[in-house]
């Protein structure tokens, strides 16, 4: 049927009320306003507009004056549409045009006057300032158009033309709004707030979609509630409606600005209560103040009350009890996630599982070194520490796995910290370091010389650095930065800017020395130089690195500022601190990594020159890219170095007798002591008291002196006491390949053991220890231990540094380390090492020489020897001594032999 509707203008009225329009007419933009065509202009202006006051608004000045100040206002052109007989005609809008007011204002007092002023010809808009009085009802019943007196006054302030609505409006402070309701079960209350949105020019729709600005909710569950969170929309309280409500009357209030809208928000954790499963004390009591700030509550854990119970899935392998189904058990990240979108999460998504692996545990059996033969129990103990440190080698290469790899999971894939997250990092945006092909097909040299080695470890730990550095820009910056973020931006701009400064400029860089060092190794000649990469980016390296070591404290002081005032910011870390390409770091020990880089790369260039022969002339292109480094650290502030670190350091050197000078360096610091006991024959015998001091990139190895001598006075002339311990070795931490942790069992307490590799020996060293200080937790301290020791390498992945073993397996016992016997054992020992020192071949003491020589004299006649007869004299002398059975050796073992000959080989292993 052909559209027979015309645009009237003579009939009953051109310009039609807006209340009998269907709800259509106020889901109009303002692209919909447009002037009427030119034919009907004429027709059109034959209507007039006129405002009419209606009581008290007649009485305000400030009103009166408005209203003579507004000239035009919106009118909607009405279409007819035939319709079928019976049936009453169908108005729709056809457009909104701006009419202008030319007829002067009219006073009306009551309805009674109403008959009067209702007239085709006129376009009437009542102001009403009560719109709870009878008379507002009864304009309201005739389909009047009303209109309160903020809307004329903004209106006249901005000198914008009245603005046309087919309900009642009041105020302009939901102008644009659109909003949804859900979880009402109250019909007056939700009509009551319905109409208070329609007052103040909102708009309402009953589904829930993207064209909805807030959804206003009363419960936190729902269809509506999941699609709200889902598309970012803020989920508000009722109370957001009446305290609107009752600013109707302030000018250029807006219901949707920032400030005011947040206090109604309706928060994450809202009708939850909440219980923590797995966390420290300290991390415990944090998330029960964050769920009282979000407007959760919490109780223990195993109360029927609780809706939600949060789990710390590293640490709990199984829950206490059997969850009910009403409870949801979900993992923390649901937790920060709420918090961080600033709305209840779906928990679907977070689900806690019971993680079974039957396979890793089958796979750490096969260690078990449980045989009747003690030859084949250190003959597979050996075997053992191999397939440990085999893997942990480092490789600029991704390692090549066997057809079968990937359905069974064998030792060396259970223990291989090459296959780290850092190795198989999927962002946004791929860096360039993640998106090369491999180029594990190109060969290694049959016979890797030193000089090839350290640079394959300058290699591995640049490649580890930088993407350390696209985890900061893409696991931080990046989403910090973008746009549209839901809840709003996270972070000022200022705030991003301060902490992550040039990082962006350092990871170009790097990039690039990353690139050049790759072709140098996979296209390997002792005569290629490395120091030309590194002069190569001398330049920008000084651009880039001091601004940000610079100012590297007030990034971490604006840090930890917006993690205490921003429960969305702390919340964002929380999550990427869980994620695996994070290796479970903090922003702040990501951050630190640029400033430990400089130095590490200096250590390692000095240490490539070393193994640089004379001739090569990459030898002074390296003196050259040290220096240029050098220069870098120069301009760094050297006021920014911790004092405290550094005194802590000087406490240690005067401790420890015979301390390596070396451990004296500006970027050095002192992280953990802890007193120990030294379990097996390394680094000192069984039973030994052992101090390790652990530093951010070595490890000292102390043990108790058994005769503390005199005191020595300090440089500035303070007494200081004795040095209580003696050095034993001061270890990279780079050269510890594996952390073990040892299982408690009733002979086994609080034991852990390093697997060490020497850079100048190819076997493995173990050393094992019993903690004995109850301060700190072995747990912490082997995550400690790990964390360092990943950092020193530029590894991410701090926990595949740590493997969890049976003391069985490694032969390792603290049961008799406090029995009678055990003490006499190791007095034994003592005494025999002193014995052997005395009758030492090596080194003969004076007081033995003395009487050999004596003696040989008496027998030659007491003549004086000449200067060759003296030589041969003493020759005999010695061999004589050598002959003389001592009952002290006599009555030991040959044990001792074998005893001298095992410390020898373990020193050689540490040197």
């Amino acid at each position: 049927m052909a559209d027979n509707s015309v645009l009237t203008s003579t009939e009953i009225t051109s310009l039609a009320d807006s209340s009998i329009l269907d709800s259509k007419v106020t889901e109009m933009s303002k692209e919909n306003l447009c002037m009427a065509s030119t034919s009907n202009v004429d027709e059109m202006l034959q209507v007039e507009t006129r405002l009419i006051l209606v009581q008290d608004a007649g009485k305000q000045e400030e009103l009166v004056t408005a209203v003579k100040t507004v000239k035009i206002m919106e009118v909607p052109v009405i279409k007819i549409k035939e319709s079928c007989p019976g049936k009453s005609d169908e108005k729709l809008i056809k457009s909104v045009i701006n009419m202008e007011i030319k007829v002067p204002c009219v006073k009306m007092d009551s309805m009674e006057e109403f008959g009067g002023l209702d007239s085709p010809e006129f376009e009437n808009v009542f102001v009403v300032t009560d719109f709870q009085n009878s008379v507002f009802d009864d304009l309201r019943k005739t389909d009047c158009r009303i209109v309160g007196p903020p809307v004329i006054l903004n209106c006249a302030q901005n000198g914008e033309p009245l603005p046309f609505s087919c309900r009642p409006l009041y105020c302009t402070s939901m102008l644009n709004l659109v909003l949804c309701f859900t979880g009402f079960r109250k019909k007056e209350e939700l009509v009551n707030l319905v109409t208070l949105v329609h007052h103040m020019g909102g708009v309402i729709r009953k589904e829930c979609n993207s064209k909805v600005t807030h959804l206003v909710a009363n419960c936190t569950q729902g269809e509506k509630f999941r699609v709200a969170v889902s598309l970012g929309t803020p989920i508000m309280k009722p109370e957001w409606i009446y305290k609107a409500w009752e600013r109707r009357n302030e000018q250029c209030f807006c219901a949707a600005v920032d400030d005011f809208r947040n206090e109604f928000k309706v928060p994450p954790f809202q009708d939850c209560i909440l219980s923590f499963l797995g966390f420290s004390d300290e991390e415990k009591n944090s998330m029960e103040e964050m769920t009282e700030m979000q407007g959760g509550s919490w109780l223990p854990v195993g109360d029927e009350r609780c809706t939600h119970l949060i789990v710390e899935e590293n640490t709990v392998k199984e829950l206490p009890f059997e969850p009910s189904k009403k409870l949801f058990v979900v993992k923390q990240e649901w937790f920060w996630g709420s918090i961080q979108m600033d709305a209840r999460a779906g928990e679907t998504m977070y689900l806690y599982e019971k993680t079974n692996t039957p396979e890793l545990k089958k796979s750490v059996s096969l260690l078990s070194l449980s045989t009747p033969n003690s030859n084949r129990k250190r003959r597979r103990l050996r075997e053992t520490l191999a397939q440990l440190s085999r893997e942990t080698d480092l490789s600029p290469f991704p390692p090549r796995k066997r057809p079968s790899a990937e359905h069974s999971l064998s030792i060396g894939s259970l223990l291989d910290i090459s296959n780290t997250p850092e190795s198989s990092i999927h962002y946004g945006e791929t860096p360039k370091s993640c998106s090369k092909s491999s180029r594990s097909s190109t060969p290694v040299p049959p016979k890797q010389s030193a000089r090839w080695q350290v640079a394959k470890e300058l290699y591995q730990t640049e490649s580890n650095y930088v993407n350390i550095l696209a985890t900061i820009i893409q696991l931080f910056q990046v989403p910090l930065e973008e746009e549209g973020q839901r809840g709003g931006p996270i972070l000022a701009p200022e705030e991003i800017k301060t902490i992550f400064g040039s990082i962006p400029d350092i990871f170009d860089v790097h990039m690039k020395i990353k690139d050049d060092l790759e072709d140098l190794i996979v296209n390997w000649d002792e005569s290629k130089s490395i120091g030309d990469i590194f002069l190569k980016y001398s330049k920008d390296l000084v651009k880039t690195y001091p601004p940000f070591v610079n100012f590297f404290e007030m990034s971490k002081e604006t840090i930890i500022k917006c993690e205490k005032q921003k429960p969305r910011f702390h919340a964002f870390l929380k999550i990427n601190q869980a994620k695996p390409e994070c290796g479970r770091q903090s922003l702040v020990e990501l951050l630190i990594r640029p400033v430990q880089r400089l130095p590490s790369v200096a250590l390692l260039l000095n240490d490539l020159k070393k193994h640089t022969a004379d001739e090569n002339p990459d030898k002074s292109t390296l003196e050259k890219a040290i220096g240029s480094l050098k220069e870098v650290m120069t301009h760094i502030n050297e006021d920014k170095r911790k004092t405290e670190a550094q005194k802590q350091i000087f406490d240690v050197v005067y401790e420890v007798d015979g301390c390596p000078a070396n451990l004296l360096s500006s970027h050095r610091s002192l992280v953990q002591r802890v007193e120990t006991v030294s379990l097996g024959e390394h680094p000192c015998d069984r039973g030994e008291q052992v101090t390790l001091f652990l530093f951010n990139d070595c490890l000292e190895i102390a043990r108790k002196r058994h005769k503390v001598i005199g005191t020595f006075r300090s440089p500035h002339d303070r007494t200081r006491p004795p040095a209580s311990l003696k050095h034993i070795h001061l270890m990279p931490l780079s050269q510890i390949k594996k952390v073990l942790d040892i299982r408690e069992t009733e002979d086994c307490h609080n034991a852990f053991a390093l697997l060490v590799r020497p850079p100048t020996e190819q076997a493995n060293v173990l050393l094992s220890f019993q903690m004995t200080s109850e301060e700190l937790p072995k747990e912490n301290w082997l995550k400690m231990l790990c964390r360092h020791v990943a950092n020193t390498i530029c590894k991410a992945d701090a926990e595949n540094l740590m493997y969890v073993a049976d003391p069985e397996s490694f032969e390792v016992n603290t049961k008799d380390m406090d029995s009678t016997l055990s003490r006499a054992s190791r007095a034994i020992k003592k005494t025999s090492k002193k014995v052997t020192r005395a009758f030492s071949f090596s080194k003969t003491p004076k007081r033995a020489l003395r009487m050999a020589l004596s003696s040989s004299h008496s027998s030659e006649g007491r003549s004086p020897p000449s200067s060759g007869k003296l030589a041969v004299s003493r020759l005999s002398s010695t061999s004589s001594l050598a002959g003389i059975p001592s009952p002290s050796l006599v009555s030991l073992p040959s044990f001792f032999e074998r005893r001298s000959h095992t410390l020898s080989r373990s020193t050689t292993h540490l040197i």
